[in-house]
């Protein structure tokens, strides 16, 4: 396989992970009782590294300006959207200080990724097994 083979196989499994987590957000953010962080304002250290990673993760392969900034929007645009879907629940609560720590792990996500922070699509691609690449 090329080079350009493994990048867009990788990419795809990238985008396959990186929608799942996105998933699990989902799923956490609107089942009655998700796992709790036992630590004062664990909640919002639990939707800030969430988000924030959900934003390094995508960035490792949205690289361009604009597809990075439509990244970010939409995250910030789910943290949002989830807080609306948790009030129409009745057993969660919509919160706009979760929406703010949902905004800021999107803020850190932007600001760990490339070129600041390391390129882990990169690294991954590296090490790929041989017969894969």
């Amino acid at each position: 396989m090329t080079s350009a083979a493994a990048r867009a196989r990788l990419r795809t499994i990238w985008l396959v992970l990186g929608w799942g987590g996105v998933l699990a957000v989902a799923y956490f953010s609107l089942i009655p009782h998700p796992p709790e962080l036992k630590v004062e304002q664990g909640d919002k250290i639990q939707h800030f590294l969430a988000y924030g990673s959900l934003m390094l993760w995508f960035s490792q392969i949205m690289v361009t300006p604009p597809s990075r900034r439509l990244a970010g929007a939409a995250m910030v645009a789910l943290g949002i959207g989830l807080e609306f879907a948790q009030s129409l629940t009745g057993y969660r609560f919509y919160s706009y200080a979760d929406m703010g720590a949902n905004t800021l792990g999107v803020l850190l996500g932007w600001l760990a990724a490339p070129p600041r922070g390391p390129r882990l699509f990169d690294f991954v691609l590296a090490r790929m097994p041989v017969g894969l690449r």
